[in-house]
């Protein structure tokens, strides 16, 4: 009896909360799956339907025949892996001069990283604007990777720079200690402990990149838009396209849940690391 009573208040308590917080997290991504695979018959008929009667994918081929819709998937998936090994590769670095040497202004410059991400982004617009425009790359893939940059490397030097915090310095010393100078100790050593920590940066900023509407509206054209740019056009002004733009929405999150899938055992790792002490 007092078992069935445990079990019952564990699933009151526990369960029934948990599946009903799924349901409300996982809902809008079936509304947007079953509306990608309506036709138009029942998308833009009077009765609301939960699952559609006739199955069809032919939002799916409109989206990569006629809108061509590999082009912006292309650009997008570009900008968001460079800028992922630039601002990781500058990042790390830069998180380990903080956390390994002293130098002047070494504390002004951390108050500057964190100051950076205590502004709005849409502050930026106008003199990253007149700046690709002088150096030639408005409307190109090197202009929405500076951008990017100015946001994900200061967020990402913080992070990593928590995570070095944790890692002591003896095991670079004693690599040294073998025979080893600085540069192969931190490659050798330090990096490998490191990457749970880093392909959680990585994932956040590829997220980021792959995300980021209002750097990629104003510095891009036809030819190098990226995914939530080209989304956005589906939206006029007679209407919206909601199979198209359903159909677009289900096929941009489909390489954020594979990068998920495989590296979400390095990530749970880097989120926790640093969070045991002893």
């Amino acid at each position: 009896m007092v078992k069935q009573k445990s079990l019952l208040q564990k699933t009151l308590l526990l369960y029934l909360p948990l599946v009903a917080i799924m349901l409300f997290l996982l809902f809008p991504f079936y509304w947007t799956f079953i509306t990608s695979i309506k036709p138009e018959s029942e998308l833009y008929g009077s009765v609301v339907t939960y699952w559609p009667e006739n199955i069809t994918f032919t939002a799916y081929q409109k989206l990569f025949g006629e809108f061509n819709f590999l082009l912006p998937m292309f650009n997008s998936f570009s900008v968001a892996t460079i800028t992922t090994i630039v601002t990781l590769t500058v990042s790390t670095l830069a998180a380990y001069a903080f956390t390994r040497f002293e130098f002047l202004g070494k504390k002004i410059f951390m108050g500057l990283f964190l100051t950076n991400n205590m502004f709005p982004n849409v502050l930026l617009l106008i003199p990253l604007f007149a700046i690709m425009r002088s150096l030639n790359l408005l409307y190109t893939p090197i202009s929405l990777v500076i951008a990017y940059a100015t946001f994900t490397i200061p967020f990402s030097v913080w992070m990593l720079t928590g995570y070095l915090k944790d890692l002591p310095s003896s095991l670079e010393e004693a690599a040294m200690i073998d025979g080893a100078n600085r540069a192969k100790a931190f490659v050798k050593v330090i990096l490998p402990v490191l990457m749970p920590s880093i392909i959680a940066t990585g994932v956040y900023i590829f997220i980021q990149s792959w995300n980021e509407y209002t750097f990629a509206v104003l510095f891009t054209n036809e030819e190098t838009r990226t995914i939530p740019v080209t989304l956005k056009n589906l939206i006029g002004q007679l209407g919206v396209q909601w199979d198209l733009l359903t159909a677009g929405g289900i096929i941009t999150i489909i390489p954020v849940c594979i990068i998920f899938f495989f590296a979400q055992r390095k990530l749970i790792e880097g989120m926790t690391a640093g969070s045991v002490k002893g």
